[in-house]
């Protein structure tokens, strides 16, 4: 089950770059995007130094000519995030092959005052995988070693480098009987150590909760250089503080995740996919609630998309049908069950659609009969990126809320901005994530301010978190007093400052620059 939806979600994400071009407040792609412009809310910090010769020198000494990039296509493709919105102008790529490379770069450049962005495979939405401004780039791509795994005494725990595709590993899991507690639409790109950094949530949240639970232990190299093995294997291990969990999350800032130690399930034999319509979304809440009364443990996916979604997928996506043809509904259901007992799954379910329908929640739906009927449902509702993506310029924000105002802030927001945009929202439902997208023909100042600050006032005032998943990165760093308290913020920068005294690890990026005083 798993190799079909490995094969059909997979995002592409290989010509992503084709249209960048050099980087000013005015400067269109060919597409007619604008790159965000951080010149009037981030300044570049004085104190950071500038690349040299003898760096370049040196680093060669570490890596061979073969780690350290200077070429300008290159250089132009990492220093651009994959939406074309946000762009650096860093001089320098590494690619450490180990640990030992890594804590060797990061032990340089603190003592140089250089400033460095990890990244993986770059797929991140708020800038946080990019440079802002010169900082050296230090790609993990080439440490994607699967280390070891253990199937039978530990029961499934997984322990790889950083540099790991998801997919790769899903696809290695699989081979094995297991699978990866996480799962992504850009699973093709991103690298398990950007995954843990950011705390990725995707798809099988609902099922096998955050990375906070699955990741057993990790390997992170901090500020000066200093190795943290933590990469623990057990279950259960309450010595002092569990330090893992701070990098888990801080997005680079803290430390460069290397290796990753993750515990992961048995694959069961037994999946079922229904795509459902309702027409209200009081009727989509009540939904879940039954489908958590009814499916239990079963219960592994419920996604939703609004009708602006679904037109939009049917538009901008090659070979996409509507499932339940002719009209467009006003809101669609994803569920998914995973279990061990077909015959049982699958009377379950559909016992549940039956009552479902027969009390007005659901308007229609289908039951998916084979592997490539399910594979298009899931097509759908992971198409949505990349539809957004060809329609135009797209703001996204990506929310937890509280269920029942989730879908408040969606017609508020149409209200808001009014015939200049389309508003478009999908989702985790079952764990109260929305991804709101204000998907408009190009990139557009007054269309912003319409957005911002309104969408952060109103998650803020309705007790919700202005990131569920995508982290905070360049793009909401200045915006993380909407979620948190002023001392919770002030004892974050003060770890911030513990680990990494000279700033130099992801600056700009996660915590206020404000925070930071420039001596």
């Amino acid at each position: 089950m798993e190799k079909w939806r490995a094969a059909d979600r997979l995002l592409k994400f290989s010509s992503r770059f084709a249209s960048a071009v050099n980087w000013n407040n005015s400067c269109k792609s060919k597409q007619g995007k604008y790159f965000y412009s951080v010149a009037t809310t981030v300044h570049r910090n004085p104190l950071f130094s500038s690349i040299s010769p003898d760096d370049i020198s040196y680093f060669k000494t570490i890596l061979g000519e073969r780690g350290v990039v200077q070429d300008a296509l290159a250089l132009d493709a990492a220093n651009t995030d994959w939406m074309g919105k946000y762009r650096g102008s860093s001089k320098l790529l590494l690619q450490p092959k180990n640990t030992e490379e890594v804590s060797q770069i990061l032990k340089y450049c603190n003592s140089r005052c250089l400033a460095v962005v990890p990244q993986g495979g770059n797929t991140g939405l708020v800038g946080g995988s990019v440079p802002v401004f010169d900082e050296v780039i230090i790609n993990v791509g080439l440490m994607r070693n699967i280390l070891s795994f253990d199937k039978v005494i530990v029961s499934g725990v997984l322990v790889c480098e950083a540099g790991c595709i998801l997919e790769n590993l899903i696809s290695f899991l699989d081979d094995e009987g297991f699978i990866m507690p996480l799962d992504l639409g850009a699973k093709g790109s991103c690298q398990i150590g950007g995954n843990v950094s950011t705390n990725a949530g995707g798809l099988r949240l609902l099922r096998y909760g955050s990375l906070h639970g699955s990741v057993l232990g990790l390997e992170a190299v901090l500020a000066n250089g200093t190795v943290l093995d933590m990469l623990g294997t057990l279950r259960k291990d309450n010595t002092g503080y569990d330090l893992k969990h701070l990098f888990i999350g801080s997005e680079g800032s803290l430390g460069i995740v290397t290796k990753v130690s993750i515990l992961t399930p048995p694959k069961l034999s037994s999946v079922n996919i229904a795509f459902l319509a309702c027409e209200d979304y009081t009727s989509c809440q009540k939904l879940l609630l039954e489908a958590k009364k009814k499916l239990g443990g079963i219960l592994s996916a419920f996604e939703f998309l609004d009708s602006d979604a679904m037109s939009l997928v049917l538009k901008h996506l090659d070979g996409v049908r509507n499932p339940l043809p002719p009209s467009i509904h006003n809101f669609y259901i994803l569920i998914e069950t995973t279990g061990s007992n077909e015959t049982f799954d699958k009377e379950n379910l559909e016992a549940f659609l039956l009552h479902s329908v027969e009390s007005g929640l659901v308007a229609n739906g289908v039951l998916a009969q084979d592997i490539n009927q399910a594979s298009s449902f899931w097509h759908i509702r992971e198409g949505l990126p990349e539809a957004l993506m060809k329609a135009g310029a797209v703001y996204k924000y990506d929310l937890s809320l509280p269920l029942e105002k989730m879908y408040d802030l969606v017609e508020e927001m149409r209200v808001q901005i009014g015939p200049a945009a389309k508003v478009v929202a999908y989702g985790h439902l079952g764990d109260g994530n929305l991804h709101l997208n204000i998907s408009a023909p190009a990139y557009d100042d007054n269309i912003l301010a319409k957005i911002e600050p309104f969408v952060y006032e109103w998650t803020s005032k309705n007790r919700g978190s202005i990131s569920a998943e995508h982290g905070l990165g360049l793009m909401k760093a200045a915006k993380i007093h909407y979620s948190k308290s002023p001392e919770t913020v002030q004892v974050m920068a003060s770890i911030k400052k513990l680990l990494d005294p000279n700033g130099i690890l992801n600056p700009y990026k996660v915590l206020p620059s404000s925070l930071f005083s420039q001596n």
